[in-house]
């Protein structure tokens, strides 16, 4: 899942958008409130992570305007002031967490995994899909109960297809949850992964609508 990072601290911003890379989030990363803003109103994120002391626009002021422009993309406020009234000030401006540095990536891992979760309409652990399950946290495919080998970017493209079970998704949808702004995007990339996901999983598990997108059927 793509989320965005905004933090103004440059050695903990950098450690965090690699550790969560390494937890399977695609993290794109931001040094300023306004920036920020400007990226949420034109690409698409599954949560943002945010600091309140920031350059330009304050942390707080941006989860002010999003919360007033109607957004409710999760928001997990992770900020260095651990007074009680900044905690309920923060949740009270419509932030869905609150977390205090220094955090546990493991910790800040498994809060975002929640966050997204609810923001879906569900609250299991992993998601499933007649027999397949898929389990976010552990980063495993299973297949009828059998464990099945999914890279990240295919894990990534699943994963979203799966969330969206009986909706369509564009490519351009399935690229923003593959590519940050850091990486090149390949032409052909999604139609090989979704090559390899049918091979492993079925054929008719993943329809093609020409022009349109992928649509992950219910059932099998």
């Amino acid at each position: 899942m793509r989320i965005l990072l905004v933090e103004d601290d440059e050695l903990l911003g950098d450690g965090l958008q690699a550790g969560l890379r390494h937890c399977g989030f695609q993290t794109d990363w931001l040094r300023d409130g306004e920036s920020a803003r400007l990226a949420l109103a034109s690409e698409e994120y599954a949560a943002v992570v945010l600091d309140l002391g920031l350059p330009r626009l304050d942390g707080l002021s941006l989860l002010r305007l999003l919360r007033g422009a109607g957004d409710d993309i999760p928001v997990l406020v992770l900020t260095a002031r651990d007074a009680t009234t900044d905690k309920v000030v923060g949740l009270d401006s419509g932030a869905d967490d609150y977390l205090v540095k220094p955090i546990d990536l493991d910790e800040l891992a498994a809060r975002l995994r929640a966050l997204i979760r609810r923001a879906g309409g569900s609250s299991a652990p992993t998601i499933r899909v007649g027999d397949l399950v898929l389990d976010p946290a552990a980063r495993r495919v299973y297949l009828d109960a059998v464990p099945v080998e999914v890279p990240a970017k295919e894990f990534a493209i699943l994963e979203m297809l799966m969330r969206n079970a009986g909706k369509v998704i564009s490519r351009a949808q399935l690229e923003s949850a593959l590519y940050g702004w850091d990486e090149g995007v390949e032409s052909n990339a999604v139609e090989v992964y979704i090559h390899h996901l049918r091979r492993k999983l079925g054929h008719s598990r993943i329809r093609t609508l020409r022009g349109i997108g992928y649509l992950f059927e219910a059932v099998a």
